[in-house]
């Protein structure tokens, strides 16, 4: 990274850009861990309370849509300070939510508003050359990770020891510090032309001709949205499976489990360099098919919390760099569309991950964790098919 260019990421600018987006990604991952309590404080049974992740999920694929287009207008940094302090106040109407319906309004009202993640890998990409865009688009995609293991492993053990209103309080006075850091951590902005011409309603039509004249951003979206899907199903499931009668843990368990992540806070990094040498699209065949075998190993060696370690760190091994490798297959174009392609791709992934939310649940609820397996190794042996077509199809072009 070119540290005599201000206009271009040091590496400490970097690394704090990674920790504010740990801190705005985690709010989504909070629940995970701690679903079960949630179901059981409200009243609501174990296939229904999967609405609450999935409207979230949903929410934030329709903020993309309807907010994320403006980063190609209006200053990155601007909206990340007003989408951040909006998230803060969801936080807050969490913590004091006395009935379901008010919990799962002010979820999916952070879901809306959570788009600062997804501003950050534009705002960087147009600051790094295109040799280290792998390196810094895994350093951000790190930072996502890291976000997602605080939070469950956090919440797990802090929910076990206070009760789960204590997780939103946690997290309300992480969101007001990164609210107070952010002018610091997002600067540079001021000689990157912003798009000119357009009005509002214009780059909201603007995405269905970008998308057209771009069309490989909608098989990375897809096969990132299978990805992230995957990764809801599991966790959510996981933890209804773990916290059962069945197995008869507690949801500190999930928590400790979570910290297998940590392995992708080390690996994606390496990755994305490694990726940057092969290509992103053969990188992503081999880390489909290394995702696959995981998952195949889910049902075999999910009979106890230790056992399942194996697959759940193969997975988290190679599972977020899918994201980072599909990222890395439009994050080359004009910069001036960047931001609205990231909205085509995050907003199809969200739909993803919304329905990964609401299978996962009612799939356990009804078949089981063994019909949770069957989802994961259909959803991950396609996964592969599009990442082999990817490829393919870039080899006529």
């Amino acid at each position: 990274m070119d540290q005599k260019n201000p206009d271009f990421l040091t590496k400490g600018k970097a690394l704090a850009l990674a920790a504010t987006t740990a801190v705005v990604t985690a709010n989504a991952y909070y629940m995970h861990p701690i679903i079960g309590e949630i179901a059981r404080e409200f009243s609501v049974g174990e296939g229904a309370v999967g609405i609450i992740p999935a409207l979230n999920q949903l929410a934030l694929a329709l903020g993309i849509i309807l907010l994320l287009p403006l980063g190609d207008r209006y200053s990155n940094r601007s909206l990340c300070f007003i989408f951040v302090g909006l998230q803060t106040i969801s936080m807050l109407a969490m913590v004091f939510a006395k009935n379901i319906l008010l919990f799962t309004t002010a979820s999916t009202l952070l879901g809306f508003v959570t788009i600062a993640p997804y501003l950050i890998p534009a705002f960087a990409s147009k600051r790094v050359n295109q040799q280290q865009l792998g390196r810094v688009t895994a350093l951000l995609t790190a930072g996502v990770i890291f976000g997602i293991i605080m939070a469950r492993v956090g919440s797990g053990i802090l929910a076990e020891a206070y009760g789960w209103r204590a997780v939103y309080w946690l997290a309300t006075v992480l969101m007001i510090t990164a609210t107070i850091t952010l002018p610091f951590t997002m600067q540079g902005e001021k000689k990157i032309p912003e798009t000119p011409g357009y009005t509002y309603a214009g780059l909201l039509l603007s995405l269905f001709a970008i998308a057209n004249q771009n069309r490989e951003v909608l098989l990375s979206a897809t096969i990132q949205a299978l990805n992230f899907g995957c990764f809801t199903a599991t966790w959510l499931a996981l933890a209804l499976y773990l916290t059962s009668p069945e197995l008869g843990y507690g949801v500190d368990t999930v928590g400790y489990l979570a910290l297998i992540g940590t392995i992708s806070v080390l690996s994606t990094p390496r990755i994305g360099k490694w990726a940057d040498s092969v290509g992103p699209r053969q990188a992503r065949i081999v880390l489909s098919i290394l995702q696959l075998g995981g998952v195949l190993l889910f049902y075999p060696l999910g009979y106890n919390a230790v056992s399942i370690i194996l697959p759940l760190a193969l997975i988290n091994l190679v599972g977020p760099s899918i994201d980072v490798t599909s990222k890395m297959t439009f994050l080359t174009m004009e910069p001036a569309i960047r931001t609205r392609l990231t909205t085509i791709y995050t907003a199809i992934m969200f739909v993803g991950g919304g329905g990964g939310s609401l299978l996962g649940t009612v799939t356990y609820d009804k078949y089981g964790w063994a019909g949770t397996c069957i989802i994961l190794t259909t959803a991950s042996a396609t996964i592969c098919l599009l990442s082999w077509i990817a490829s393919k199809r870039m080899e006529y072009l």
